[in-house]
């Protein structure tokens, strides 16, 4: 299936799904939606002039374009704000043979769609490099190598956190000595001893623990270019040069020191980057427990002997035998036996599906009973596991971050200040009676230090945090920022619906009597039914046992693989099975599933069974919809299933028979309208939708892969909870906007004041104390700003 990028909104549409096509300068355009058609006609060059031209790649005789789209997951380091996002996909994106290139700095991922004739991994390290301090990690797309580089990276990021509060704490004391009933006693003339010590204890939090900041802002510097780190890096080394020239040097300005903010100000940036690190990291855990799902062994039959192989040695066209409780090493179709096969893994549903010959099997399900052979159709790359593995990766990958206030402006906000104290500095000295080097030092420090990032620092984490530890308390693990982010504005929720709006699991409803009594047909039906493992079975006997039934003793039990089960109890034959001719169709129209119980022959009874909603799944839709938020359900079930669940909940818009792999698709359909999607699921099967809707929320009673798919995991499984976190997101979200307005409205003053704009109307002016001073009120305002959040209902 080609791939063609949407010039517009730069979606990729594949043939046959397009909104539309424009053919323009003899070339042709598609486009996913008709609003996209329409902007370009309007004025095609606006949107074909933006796009990058491809770079001059070194003559390679062997490299010919292959036509083809091929796709890479690259994982990147070095990257430490939104603005290194940017760098990245514009250098690949130059690449002679790209056709697309999200990086996500949330996973800290690349997903490069490509000419595999033309480019090879050479090509992208050099590309990603040549950006900046940026690297490709070697093993890429190796999930283990991945994880183990992150545990060693948060490791290391732990103990510097550690190291710079400890420091903190004591530099913070011995700065307020003067106020502390036990230090306020030393005597004066030890203070410069103690600015001694405070500097000895700061260096090594400064060039040490934020050694990172310092890196990546000169590695920045040397490509011309500025990022959060250079803020951080700045703040913190004015304040700590500023202080060491007074410690050693002895200005005749004040003799105060800023050794207590720069230990601070690198502890608590480092304690939202070790957050940042801890969400990050669950995406390769998702990766990894899917890949997990497929065996390593398999049985080969081969001239009526079985043999056991490796997964990786199996070929098309093998055959291969799968013993009751195994799991299924690759796609197949059903060549000998009959089974019951567990795909929930692939589908959702918890019901296993009855295989017979010419069944269809996939790898990673689970062969519930019986034992089968089944030639191999796909393997490797080309499985449905494998598929639904690509689909997870890409997605995460896929999906660029929302572009957070402080990077945008950073690149601009770093050399206007510095300019600002330059030239601040120059006018004192020229201006200024005495022409004084110091006062015109004081004064350049006083503008950089109340400029100070921090407040800027603090704004986003500080809100996440407080946000994060509120969310917990009410069931939510959100994973951290970006999830927050993610969450804000959603306009539409989308449900799966087995295990998320339903219990997952089939109930016993309706037990109808056609030729006996209820009590003896539940008897007799649950008492046979009491010797199978089946969960339809098994449904029936906890029905039973609800009501106290005393199960009988069960003679010559049978049970054949789609033909139902069989024995006999007082001499009365029992069979139950599906219905073979016109037996429960009411039921079956309400998306009920059907069993037919037969005595001696005759039709005894009918059993109907449903997957029942959970009991607070119309709560939870009402209480959504109060926000103004649209609901609609995705699921694999047949339309009359779908439609009596739906119609019971209320929900009037439904997807039924949906594939797996189509569940994404799904999601980009409500995408394409316009909406901002959140999708709910709890199974494997929801993994993809969950990465490529706008925000994926997982149920806690489901799978490890849901929940680590997604970006917010309701704990408690009880889905009235979603309609709170979203509420949170939004209210969250509010407090990290106006933080950001604070801190930038305070610069925007505090640094005029501090340049002396005030000075020939009032004579004010400010020393590096009162600016120091300005600077924690700023960082302490947003943090109380911040802390609010755990006040407000949600």
């Amino acid at each position: 299936m080609t791939e063609h990028k949407d010039p517009v909104c730069e979606m990729m549409v594949e043939d046959g799904t397009e909104a539309g096509t424009y053919t323009y300068k003899g070339e042709t355009f598609y486009f996913c939606s008709v609003s996209c058609v329409d902007r370009f006609k309007e004025n095609p060059e606006k949107f074909l002039v933006s796009r990058p031209s491809p770079v001059e790649m070194p003559e390679h005789a062997d490299r010919k374009p292959t036509n083809r789209i091929s796709t890479i997951v690259l994982p990147i380091e070095g990257m430490s704000c939104a603005s290194c996002v940017v760098k990245i996909e514009k250098s690949l994106s130059k690449l002679h043979g790209v056709s697309l290139a999200n990086v996500n700095f949330g996973t800290e991922k690349a997903v490069v769609k490509y000419d595999p004739g033309l480019l090879d991994m050479d090509d992208f390290k050099l590309a990603v490099s040549g950006a900046g301090a940026y690297t490709i990690i070697e093993d890429a797309g190796n999930p283990d190598k991945e994880a183990q580089l992150r545990r060693a990276a948060f490791k290391a990021l732990k103990q510097k956190f550690i190291f710079s509060v400890i420091i903190a704490v004591i530099t913070m004391l011995l700065g307020m000595k003067d106020m502390i009933p036990l230090l306020k006693s030393i005597p004066v003339r030890y203070n410069d001893i103690i600015n001694f010590a405070m500097f000895a204890l700061t260096t090594p939090v400064l060039f040490w623990a934020g050694s990172q900041f310092f890196k990546g802002a000169f590695a920045e510097a040397r490509h011309f270019s500025t990022n959060m780190d250079t803020l951080i890096a700045l703040g913190t080394s004015v304040a700590y040069i500023y202080s060491t020239i007074v410690t050693f040097f002895s200005l005749r300005i004040a003799a105060h020191v800023y050794f207590d903010t720069t230990a601070w100000i690198i502890a608590l940036i480092l304690l939202g980057r070790l957050l940042e690190s801890y969400s990050k990291g669950k995406t390769t855990d998702a990766i990894r427990s899917l890949m997990a799902l497929k065996p390593q062994t398999a049985w080969l039959v081969q001239d009526g002997t079985e043999t056991e192989v490796m997964v990786d040695e199996v070929v098309k066209g093998d055959m291969l035998r799968v013993k009751p409780g195994e799991k299924i090493p690759v796609d197949g179709i059903i060549v000998e036996g009959s089974s019951a096969i567990d795909e929930s893994m692939l589908t959702g549903e918890s019901v296993p599906v009855e295989k017979a010959l010419d069944g269809e099997v996939f790898a990673g399900t689970i062969n519930v009973s019986g034992s089968f052979v089944f030639k191999a159709m796909r393997t490797g790359a080309d499985t449905a596991l494998a598929r639904i593995v690509r689909l997870v990766s890409e997605a995460q990958g896929s999906k660029a971050p929302v572009e957070r206030l402080a990077d945008k402006v950073a690149s601009y906000f770093v050399p206007a200040v510095i300019g600002i104290s330059i030239v601040t500095a120059a006018a004192w000295y020229i201006f200024a009676p005495g022409h004084s080097v110091s006062f015109a030092l004081a004064n350049l420090v006083s503008v950089l230090i109340i400029a100070c990032p921090c407040a800027l620092g603090l704004a986003t984490p500080t809100a996440v945090m407080v946000g994060i530890g509120k969310a917990a308390r009410h069931g939510i693990l959100i994973k951290g920022g970006e999830s927050l982010e993610k969450a804000y504005g959603i306009t539409m929720v989308l449900f799966d619906k087995t295990g998320t709006l339903t219990q997952g699991k089939p109930v016993v409803t309706d037990v109808i009597p056609v030729d006996t009594d209820p009590a003896t047909l539940l008897l007799y039906t649950a008492s046979v039914e009491s010797l199978s493992e089946h969960p339809l079975a098994q449904a029936v006997v906890i029905y039973a046992k609800e009501r106290n039934v005393q199960l009988r003793h069960v003679d010559g039990f049978r049970s054949q693989a789609g033909a139902g089960v069989y024995g006999m109890i007082d001499h009365v034959s029992v069979s139950i099975g599906k219905p073979d001719g016109g037996e429960g169709k009411d039921l079956a129209r309400e998306g009920k599933t059907v069993l037919v119980v037969k005595m001696n022959g005759k039709v005894s009874g009918i059993i109907g069974m449903q997957d029942i909603p959970k009991f607070d799944a119309k709560e939870a839709i009402s209480k959504l919809r109060e926000q103004g938020i649209k609901i609609a359900m995705i699921t694999g079930d047949n339309k009359d299933t779908a439609s009596a669940i739906a119609s019971e909940l209320g929900i009037d818009d439904f997807q039924a028979g949906v594939l797996p792999s189509d569940k994404a698709k799904a999601v980009r359909y409500y995408q394409q309208k316009g909406d901002k999607t959140a999708m709910v699921g709890d199974g494997i099967n929801d993994a993809p939708a969950l990465t490529t809707a706008d925000l994926g929320i997982a149920i806690g009673s489901g799978t490890d892969i849901a929940i680590e798919a997604s970006d917010i995991t309701v704990i408690s499984g009880e889905l009235t909870t979603i309609a709170k976190a979203l509420r949170l997101a939004q209210t969250t979200m509010k407090i990290i906007r106006q933080n950001l307005f604070w801190a930038f409205f305070y610069n925007i003053i505090a640094i005029p004041v501090a340049a002396g704009v005030l000075y020939p109307f009032f004579h004010i002016l400010l020393n590096p104390v009162i600016a120091a001073f300005a600077m924690a009120f700023s960082s302490v305002s947003v943090i109380s700003n911040s802390l609010r959040l755990k006040t407000i209902r949600v």
